[in-house]
């Protein structure tokens, strides 16, 4: 059922009029005339058809339907302060905001992000987790790092190298015969088994709907997991985890980067996360 409410205007308007008993102060205060003030107030009025306040040459009195009223109005006006306040960072002008989903956020930007902005003080990050198209199309961010096909994607974004699939595993979990896979994408253990050469095919026993929540199992010592060699490189460098073979499976989904915006800090951070990615990945490849 639609609500029938005067204009928001309105009500602040009465509200900080009831405050000041004044309208030239809360004109001042709402950055309106106080011949603004005035007619909202009076078309409020005209609304609910009571009058809230009487008119004095040198100022306002409440009447007692505007002292009953000011206590609902002003508690509303708090509770929308509240709500509003909860999604608000501040000035724009030094916030960079990444679009990207929770496993790129934890295994791709967090293991050096500290670098990052020590680089850039005073720049304030937000990270907003996004995994489905429409949600990038609705994020309004300044870097997007979008997974699927090259195709799905859309244009303008780089694919981030190399991503080929690799199988790891904890390095005591190495002959582990618990194999972790992630559904909802084009490649599985059975492809990753066939390229490696493998007469046993060892059928997934532990499946997850991502490639990071695959290396947190692995991680953990569940067992070994097929996952995105983007996203595993830094724990195969600092040694949580080892590759149980060197074949690499070529993944028809990737992870792709786009920029956004023009602003420098978008640029800059891009900059620095293909410096990450192509320095990780050398370091696995060396080992």
């Amino acid at each position: 059922m639609a609500r029938s409410l005067p204009p928001l205007t309105w009500l602040r308007s009465f509200e900080a009029s009831a405050r000041h008993l004044n309208f030239t102060a809360a004109a001042q205060e709402l950055g309106l005339t106080q011949s603004a003030i005035s007619q909202q107030v009076r078309a409020l009025e005209l609304r609910l058809g009571v009058q809230l306040f009487v008119r004095k040459p040198r100022g306002l009195a409440l009447t007692d339907d505007g002292r009953r009223f000011l206590p609902q109005v002003g508690a509303a006006l708090d509770q929308l302060a509240r709500a509003v306040s909860g999604f608000e960072t501040g000035s724009q002008a030094d916030l960079l905001t990444v679009a990207a989903s929770v496993s790129v956020s934890r295994w791709l930007i967090s293991p050096h992000l500290q670098d990052f902005l020590g680089a850039h003080p005073g720049l304030r990050l937000r990270l907003i987790g996004t995994i489905w198209p429409d949600e990038f199309s609705a994020s309004l961010a300044d870097v997007e790092i979008r997974f699927g096909s090259a195709q799905q994607v859309g244009k303008g974004a780089d694919r981030l190298m190399p991503d080929d699939l690799v199988a790891v595993a904890r390095p005591d979990r190495k002959a582990s015969t618990v194999r972790i896979e992630t559904v909802g994408t084009s490649n599985s253990w059975r492809d990753w088994t066939i390229r490696d050469g493998q007469a046993a095919d060892i059928a997934p026993s532990v499946f997850v709907d991502s490639y990071g929540a695959a290396l947190d199992l692995a991680v953990g010592g569940t067992g070994a997991a097929l996952t995105s060699s983007l996203l595993a490189a830094n724990a195969l460098a600092d040694g949580r985890l080892a590759l149980i073979s060197e074949t690499r499976l070529p993944s028809q989904e990737g992870y792709f980067l786009a920029i956004t915006s023009r602003s420098e800090a978008a640029a800059a951070f891009k900059d620095w996360l293909l410096a990450q990615v192509a320095k990780a990945g050398s370091q696995v490849m060396a080992g």
